[in-house]
């Protein structure tokens, strides 16, 4: 599992990078300055979420179990929604996207409250 994380924590950073430069240099001419604020904050959660999940990869040799696998887990289907909902709705302008958005941010909360309570009782 620790390497599973690690291995998805890398692959999110990489696309973070490469969704950041995408946005700073082929979207800046094409997106509205909102869109492209929503666009920015996606790939700024999608980072700071590559780098829980590394802390998560790192915890799993320490306290492996359960509620660390939960977390990790959370992290990546919380950036997926969060992260990704917010790419669609600023790439699309479909509004009703915006509704996917809180439960991808549910999910990173509690991926947080998992992390914390693994490290809490390892």
């Amino acid at each position: 599992m620790q390497k599973n994380f690690l291995l998805i924590a890398a692959i999110l950073g990489f696309l973070g990078v490469a969704f950041g430069a995408f946005g700073a240099h082929g979207l800046r001419n094409r997106l509205s300055p909102d869109m492209l604020s929503v666009f920015e904050i996606g790939v700024r959660y999608q980072m700071y979420h590559a780098c829980a999940l590394l802390a998560v990869g790192w915890a799993y040799t320490r306290w492996p179990g359960a509620v660390l696998r939960a977390s990790g887990w959370l992290f990546v289907v919380g950036t997926a929604l969060f992260s990704g909902s917010l790419y669609a709705l600023s790439m699309s302008g479909v509004r009703w996207l915006g509704a996917i958005t809180p439960i991808g941010g549910c999910a990173l909360l509690a991926g947080w409250l998992c992390l914390a309570w693994a490290v809490r009782r390892g």
